[in-house]
């Protein structure tokens, strides 16, 4: 097993754990704290040494590790098929801000002024999330291709929740930035998922 391969993984894992943590929240209304705090502080780390740096350390990575497993293992189940659609989403739209410079500056202006509001509230506090939030909506939601997110009405319409949502997308785009800087391609979304998969549970099997 190479270590850029590794790498590789543990940014799918970021991926797919900000796909859950926007699952959780359209169908249950809440998700788990301590992912969501992982995922919002990866935005942050705009100068790590590698790419564990950008999580902080593995286990704030485990509902990400599970939930590439489940999502790219044999049998999915339904909810992990639309995390799979969710992350599949992140990876294109990743593809088309690659070829919008500006706005990837942009972007990167704005999570660091930011940075502020995480120093003073911390990364889950809702102020956070909603200037997180007004990034994503003012740039990467103004492509024609969008992500639909599915979910009951009365969760969805809830502010708090709408602006968790796209803070958890933005975050999901930057583990797809990480990913592609690490060498990691569509093609390979199919072709190499049960290596994928394997690398995930073992370092599942590790933690445990």
């Amino acid at each position: 097993m190479s270590a850029s391969l590794r790498d590789q993984t543990l940014a799918l894992a970021g991926i797919f754990q900000a796909a859950s943590l926007v699952h959780h929240t359209a169908t249950k209304g809440q998700c788990p704290q301590d992912p969501l705090e992982t995922t919002i502080r990866s935005l942050f780390q705009t100068d790590p040494s590698n790419t564990l740096d950008v999580y902080g350390d593995l286990y704030g990575l485990r509902e990400g590790l599970k939930t590439l497993s489940r999502a790219m293992g044999q049998q999915p189940a339904s909810q992990d098929t639309q995390i799979l659609r969710y992350g599949l989403s992140l990876v294109q739209l990743e593809a088309r801000l690659r070829k919008q410079p500006d706005m990837m500056d942009t972007i990167g202006e704005r999570i660091e002024q930011a940075r502020r509001t995480v120093e003073h509230f911390g990364p889950t506090h809702p102020n956070v999330q909603r200037n997180l939030a007004s990034i994503y909506q003012d740039t990467l939601s103004t492509f024609r291709i969008k992500i639909n997110v599915n979910g009951h009405r009365q969760y969805l319409e809830i502010e708090e929740n709408a602006a968790r949502i796209r803070a958890c997308l933005l975050a999901g785009i930057r583990s797809a930035v990480l990913w592609r800087q690490l060498g990691g391609r569509r093609w390979q979304l199919l072709f190499r998922r049960k290596r994928h998969v394997a690398i995930a549970d073992g370092i599942l099997h590790d933690l445990d």
